[in-house]
């Protein structure tokens, strides 16, 4: 969870440039009233009991994490290059490795290849903690690699998709939209498989790609662009994603939510909704945080609001998991936050070390990770 959305040109995505800096709190206005107090916090009830498991150390992450999970194996990476891959059942590393260069996104795994970009715009592919190679992009990438089928598939910030080869990096295919939006978000977007569809946000569009080819199957619009300059306009779908079956939720940056049918590419619905992190939910309900630190809960079936709660306004919260009876969002001072999946009250609050919460929880097996921007990871399990 990232505090400052960094716009990127996005007619020069593809090369180092400056890049313009706006605040969360700018991005849907230029001018307001002071930074609102976050919301003050009780004391905690454990309602819901929770411990603490283990605890590991990566370095600082001050880049988009995507913190990746494999069965109980989470695969994770700090801004310093560093890429681990941890077992969740005890917190201990099943390798580790430093690739030597900042990184701008990852990490993507299928369990056996994990992958992540460097600030160099090249991918790097690693197995068993050893590196199996490096492939430049032409332009900067902040979305984890997909690892899937035996390829590497990238989302670059100029919206061109490209197919690598799993094993030698080799480029199979490159699918490049011309050039649309001035700016694009340097925040992860889309970036998933369902059945045999690569799912792609392109602008306010989740697009189904043929991933042996690049050929676009189908398009469906979860946003429209509006407003008077080109921020108000940016629309990107942001990562995570709600998906159930063949039916993926998702975000459009300021703009709106929408659930769309993966297998006939057709829009189920559409709401309009105010944040810029992602979704995430289970067979009745899709949760997420609003721009204000609202917590949402939209009926998957219709996109009708469930219930929304204000008790954690103003603190910078993660996109959500879903897990069991709650719902897990971490917010910018560390505290991870379960709130009831039926009316959003506070079922427990566990602590980290005080930094932001740098990536949406996950959860491994039975154990809850959280990862901080500084670096500690840490893993927690039911009483």
């Amino acid at each position: 969870m990232f505090p400052d959305h960094r716009l990127v040109p996005g007619r020069l995505a593809g090369a180092f440039v400056a890049t313009v800096l706006v605040a969360a709190s700018l991005v849907a206005c230029s001018s307001g009233p002071a930074k609102p107090k976050p919301a003050e916090l009780p004391a905690n009830t454990a309602i819901v009991g929770v411990r603490s498991a283990w605890t590991a150390q990566l370095a600082t992450i001050n880049f988009p994490l995507d913190v990746h999970v494999t069965g109980t194996t989470v695969t994770l990476a700090s801004s310093d290059g560093t890429v681990a891959a941890i077992d969740a059942n005890t917190g201990r590393d099943l390798w580790r490795v430093s690739l030597g260069v900042p990184l701008t996104a990852g990490a993507g795994s299928d369990g056996k290849t994990a992958a992540v970009v460097a600030r160099t715009n090249e991918v790097i592919a690693m197995a068993d903690g050893k590196e199996l190679w490096r492939q430049k992009l032409p332009a900067q990438v902040y979305t984890a690699p997909l690892v899937a089928g035996g390829r590497v598939f990238i989302l670059a910030a100029d919206r061109s998709v490209t197919a690598l080869d799993g094993q030698t990096g080799r480029r199979l295919w490159v699918q490049q939209r011309p050039a649309g939006d001035a700016l694009v978000l340097r925040q992860p977007g889309v970036l998933l498989a369902v059945g045999d569809t690569l799912l792609v946000g392109l602008s306010s569009r989740l697009t189904g790609l043929n991933p042996m080819n690049g050929g676009i199957r189908w398009e469906a619009p979860i946003g429209t662009p509006r407003g008077t300059n080109d921020v108000e306009r940016l629309v990107d779908l942001v990562g995570r994603t709600s998906r159930v079956g063949p039916v993926v939720c998702a975000r459009a940056f300021q703009m709106g939510v929408g659930c769309v049918d993966a297998q006939r590419g057709t829009v189920l619905w559409t709401k309009p909704a105010d944040g810029f992190e992602g979704l995430h939910g289970d067979e009745s309900l899709v949760f997420g945080t609003e721009s204000d630190g609202k917590l949402v809960a939209w009926k998957r079936a219709d996109g009708e609001r469930a219930w929304v709660t204000d008790r954690l306004q103003y603190r910078r919260l993660t996109a959500p998991l879903a897990l069991g009876r709650s719902v897990v969002v971490g917010d910018n001072t560390g505290l991870v936050h379960l709130l009831s999946r039926e009316d959003g009250s506070p079922l427990n609050r566990l602590s980290t070390d005080g930094s932001a919460i740098a990536a949406a929880p996950v959860v491994a097996g039975d154990t809850l990770v959280v990862v901080t921007q500084k670096g500690g990871v840490f893993g927690f399990r039911p009483e």
